[in-house]
């Protein structure tokens, strides 16, 4: 059984620190530390964890050595914008998402993204917003596809270099996904109910075999090359007033970005 609630004390957050460590395999220098966990949820954000209480000695509701993944995230906030009524806007921003590799694929990331939304939704802050790797398709299915999200904005080589195994030496480029957490989008996608009803203009696709690629010293020139491509459709797309607002996947689990025109102002 997992249990979803808020880390707490040191030895919780040393876990997450080390989760981290776990999924990425970062190099000291790339760390995050035990205070900025601690620190999060004094200031605003979150620090919320997935506790598997069928483990040895984890108890009812778990303890740090039972976490299988944590969700983190620092509060922030928009500037003054006509977007947005001309006011300023508080958001969270999702920093960081892990679930050990023996519990992924069984909807843990979901349930550590619903439950942020539920905590945010108790104090009133009604979006969310965190960056996410382009070539990631798992991760843009559940954050488009499951979530809701919509995506508008492309960051090349945003964090610099890596020393993430994840990242395999590519660019860090990121796509920033929204997610407006009360909106009649979300709502609908989070409810089962059909997705993308706008009109597609673009779609841009990401191999499956990309994650090989990646892998692979030898094959890294096909997902670089993947990779620069679509930086420059999505960056056009952009430009153009498009919006990522759907995503697909095929039965030999090819990704597709499915790009419609997107002006609604998710104040809701």
């Amino acid at each position: 059984m997992i249990v979803i609630r808020n880390c707490s004390g040191w030895e919780e957050f040393e876990a997450s620190v080390q989760l981290q460590v776990e999924v990425w395999g970062y190099d000291p220098a790339d760390i995050i530390p035990r205070r900025t966990f601690m620190l999060a949820p004094k200031i605003g954000g979150q620090l919320i964890g997935a506790f598997d209480t069928e483990l040895p000695g984890a108890g009812e509701q778990g303890n740090a050595n039972s976490l299988v993944g944590f969700a983190m995230a620092l509060p922030g906030i928009k500037p003054e914008s006509a977007a947005y009524g001309g006011n300023e806007r508080h958001y969270l921003h999702s920093h960081m998402l892990a679930v050990k590799t023996a519990y992924r694929n069984r909807g843990l990331g979901a349930k550590l993204k619903l439950e942020q939304r539920r905590e945010a939704l108790s104090r009133g802050i009604r979006q969310m917003e965190w960056t996410f790797d382009p070539l990631e398709i798992k991760n843009a299915f559940l954050n488009i596809h499951k979530l809701g999200a919509v995506i508008r904005q492309y960051y090349p080589d945003f964090y610099g270099v890596s020393s993430s195994r994840l990242q395999a030496g590519l660019p860090t480029d990121r796509l920033v996904a929204e997610w407006y957490l009360a909106s009649p989008r979300v709502e609908a996608t989070l409810a089962g109910e059909p997705g993308n009803k706008l009109e597609i203009e673009e779609r841009i696709e990401v191999p499956a075999a990309i994650y090989q690629w990646k892998a692979a010293e030898k094959d890294r020139e096909r997902a670089l090359a993947v990779q620069l491509e679509n930086r420059r459709r999505f960056q056009q797309a952009f430009e153009r007033g498009l919006a990522v607002t759907g995503f697909t996947r095929d039965e030999q689990g090819n990704g597709t970005y499915e790009l419609a025109p997107f002006t609604e102002v998710q104040t809701a």
